[in-house]
Order: structure tokens, then C-alpha cells, then sequence
């Protein structure tokens, strides 16, 4: 049986962090080249008048010491570029996902007959809301197991819970000539907002 492929989602924030980290690499590289060119002895001016290193240091040194409301933009300025490459940065992590392929049965004859993968989710999911305990559900077919994810109310019995949705789930599937998988059911959440009434 073929077995699930891992693909990794790309946000578009990602690609712009990368265009900034490819930039700030040129102009490391860059600046690096003018550094080896005035230890090889090149003219000072020369050098300057490519990458103008020693313009933008005097007018650094021209700065004159900022006042305490100055101060004060500065560092909110800085915190803002800080959280936007803290934002930048944790777009750039990966985000691996497992990729699903629709199941196709055994033909009979002519034709083919193809199941997508969100029709057995939401027969898993029927099944599972079908349950007095259980508030909402979640299916995730990977090809050869069916995970359910359950939201319950009644934290009592919670393994009775998860056994019976287990079954429902797995006879639903058999009641409808689909191949036979592995399901396995979890808690995913407790919704409090049913509670119990007090004589």
C-alpha cells in the first residue's frame, strides 16, 4: 500500500524573510570584499567611492546625542522591527503535513470508483457525533489509519467513550463497502460550557 508523503506548507512571510536574509548576506559579502580591498592596498578613495563606507561613518559620527522623547522613538521603533523579524522568523519554520490520496476500489466492470479522502473523514465523524458524550469530532484519513479527534462533555466513562466511537466508526466504514483501517480515536478537547445541573 502506498504509504503517506510528507510536504512542508511555505508561508508567503517566509519569502520575504528570506529575500531580507538574502539582502543582509550581499551586504555582508559585499562590505567583505571592500575590507580585502584595503588590506590589499587599494586607495581608500577608490574603495569609497564604490561602497561609500567612509561617508556613512562620518555622517554616523556627525550624530549628535539624542534627547530622552528621541530616545524614547528609537527604542519603540527598534521594538517594532524586533517583533516583525520575530514574526518573520517563526514563519520560516517548517510546518511538515502529511499529504492525502483518494482510496480507489476494485472496479467491476467498467469505469473506476474513487473515494476522496474528506467523504471517509465525514462518515468517521458522523459515526463519532452520533455519541450522547461527544460535542464535536475531527477525521483524519492517512491512507491507512483514520484518526478521530474527539471534543467531549461528559468526562465520565471516558474510555468507554473512546472504545464505543472507536466501534461506531469502524462498523460506519464496513457499511459502506469501504476497505477496512485503522482507527484510532483521541481526546482532543472538554467543552464546559454544558454543565451539570444541580437537584
Amino acid at each position: 500500500m502506498r504509504r503517506q508523503r510528507i510536504r512542508v506548507r511555505v508561508s508567503p512571510a517566509a519569502t520575504v524573510a528570506r529575500a531580507l536574509v538574502v539582502l543582509l548576506a550581499l551586504a555582508l559579502v559585499w562590505y567583505g570584499a571592500m575590507v580585502i580591498l584595503l588590506a590589499a592596498k587599494v586607495s581608500p578613495h577608490t574603495v569609497n567611492s564604490i561602497s561609500a563606507y567612509r561617508t556613512i561613518y562620518d555622517t554616523l559620527a556627525r550624530l549628535r546625542p539624542v534627547t530622552g522623547i528621541e530616545r524614547a522613538i528609537i527604542a519603540g521603533c527598534g521594538g517594532v522591527v524586533f517583533l516583525v523579524a520575530a514574526y518573520l522568523a517563526t514563519r520560516m519554520l517548517p510546518r511538515p503535513y502529511l499529504t492525502r490520496h483518494d482510496l480507489e476500489l476494485d472496479g467491476h466492470g467498467r469505469g473506476r470508483t474513487v473515494v476522496e479522502p474528506r467523504t471517509i473523514e465525514r462518515i468517521a465523524e458522523a459515526a463519532a457525533n452520533r455519541h450522547a458524550a461527544v460535542t464535536a469530532s475531527r477525521g483524519r484519513y492517512a491512507t491507512d489509519n483514520l484518526a478521530v479527534d474527539l471534543t467531549v462533555d461528559q468526562p465520565d466513562a471516558l474510555a468507554d467513550t473512546l472504545g464505543d466511537v472507536q466501534r461506531r466508526v469502524a462498523q460506519d466504514i464496513e457499511s459502506h463497502h469501504l476497505p477496512g483501517v485503522r482507527v484510532t480515536v483521541t481526546l482532543a478537547g472538554y467543552d464546559r460550557r454544558k454543565g451539570r445541573e444541580l437537584a
